[in-house]
């Protein structure tokens, strides 16, 4: 049997990805740690210590709401909410409290889920 030890990364499909790393990086701010545009497609990762999530854009690897999800950790999350309905984000779940913190979901330009979260001080 196999034994993992942690996610290696998660990774949105996108459709287009000029318009998605403008979303990433611009409004979300993140750096791109890698940057592939190969044959089997295009690729952008985002280093954050020994995780990474990546978007990626190829055949038969298609973008939806239902699919993969990933939630950001941010240090402020009125300033980041504030932020990303400055930038029009729409919204999947609006900001809520929930027993760990506080949390909100928003849609990539493809309708992928990006969570916005804010674990509770302890």
């Amino acid at each position: 049997m196999l034994k993992v030890t942690e996610i290696a990364f998660s990774c949105p499909a996108v459709t287009g990805m000029a318009r998605a790393r403008k979303l990433y990086e611009g409004e979300l701010g993140l750096q791109p740690t890698q940057v592939i545009d190969a044959e089997s497609g295009q690729w952008a990762g985002y280093g954050f210590g020994p995780h990474c999530l990546s978007i990626g854009s190829a055949p038969d690897f298609e973008p939806g709401p239902a699919g993969c999800s990933v939630a950001s950790e941010v240090e402020d999350f009125d300033t980041a909410m504030a932020q990303l309905k400055q930038h029009h984000a729409k919204f999947r779940i609006e900001p809520m409290a929930t027993p760990v913190g506080r949390m909100a979901m928003i849609f990539d330009p493809d309708g992928n889920s990006i969570g916005i979260h804010k674990r509770k001080k302890s």
